[in-house]
């Protein structure tokens, strides 16, 4: 296969002359990789022309792919550790096997995954389960802290990036509720140039997300309907990443309530109120207080007093 090597841009000669372990004498080519290796009677196994015996493990995917997907990919994805020697294998025995037929159109190799600077693996003892991260966070922090690295690029995953995500989401949501965006969100009619660009760009999320502030810093400028209509247009661009999808007022209601309840919450605010405008501003004080002991954060903002349950 005169193309092997394209792929992970390596060249041949030096591919054979690193290698690790010596070449078998058998071998018609030093790059040859097996196809299918032998298997005794205590390891799984199948008759075949060549004796009992098992796929290679590159085969392996090259056979599910051409029976479920055919003979040409349209995205084939991986990490970037798979790139040499697995997907290159599969690109020649799949190009080869299927009369020169190409084998992916777009390969998209995702960088790494790094907890606390460590390489994310089994054998690290390290890897992070969504199920376990949403104990933590709403899904949607999850799915930005994911995407503030590009793809192909490594990312460093701590508490503090998950948290960052979390307040990120907040400032977002905050511009939705003050402009008066409310319920959730459902596929726009329109979106967003800049978001659709940035997407375009080999999926830059990063260069999404600053659309997204951008627009956000437009719609708190602005004021009324101009506000509203950016807001929408936010909330549009959020839709094409999976953000930005909770009613804005559902959002900031999430978090450890215990027995305290939204109607309590209002009422106890209410109270504060009241005290504020009789002057008692200790008393208001101790309210406040309560409340956060409790998990509660109260905003006074231009629009009137306003809270969420802290993260």
């Amino acid at each position: 296969f005169p193309a092997y090597g394209q792929l992970s841009r390596r060249n041949r000669k030096d591919m054979v002359a690193g290698a690790r372990v010596e070449v078998a004498p058998y071998k018609r080519d030093p790059a040859d990789f097996v196809l299918w290796k032998p298997s005794d009677e205590a390891t799984v196994g199948w008759p075949s022309p060549w004796g009992r015996g098992r796929p290679g493990w590159h085969v392996e995917c090259s056979t599910m792919a051409a029976a479920h997907l055919g003979e040409t990919i349209d995205i084939h994805g991986g990490g970037q550790d798979l790139v040499f020697p697995h997907h290159e294998n599969e690109v020649a025995q799949s190009t080869c096997a299927h009369s020169g037929a190409l084998y992916a159109r777009y390969w998209v190799h995702n960088g790494f995954l790094n907890v606390n600077k460590e390489k994310m693996a089994k054998s690290s003892g390290n890897v992070l389960l969504v199920r376990d991260l949403l104990n933590d966070a709403p899904g949607e922090a999850i799915r930005l802290a994911l995407l503030t690295a590009h793809y192909r690029q490594p990312l460093d995953w701590s508490d503090s990036v998950l948290a960052e995500a979390r307040s990120r989401l907040d400032r977002l949501y905050g511009t939705l509720r003050d402009a008066g965006v409310q319920g959730q969100g459902k596929k726009p009619a329109d979106v967003p140039e800049t978001v659709v660009e940035a997407l375009q760009d080999d999926l830059n999320t990063p260069k999404a997300l600053a659309a997204l502030a951008e627009l956000a810093r437009d719609a708190n400028r602005a004021a009324g309907e101009a506000a509203l209509q950016t807001a929408v247009a936010l909330r549009a661009g959020g839709w094409l990443l999976g953000l930005l999808q909770e009613d804005p007022a559902r959002w900031f209601a999430q978090g450890d309530r215990g027995d305290l309840t939204d109607e309590a919450v209002d009422a106890l605010i209410a109270q504060r109120e009241a005290c504020r405008h009789a002057k008692d501003f200790a008393a208001a004080d101790r309210i406040r207080d309560e409340l956060a002991e409790r998990g509660v954060l109260i905003e006074d903002s231009p629009q009137g007093t306003r809270w969420r349950y802290a993260q």
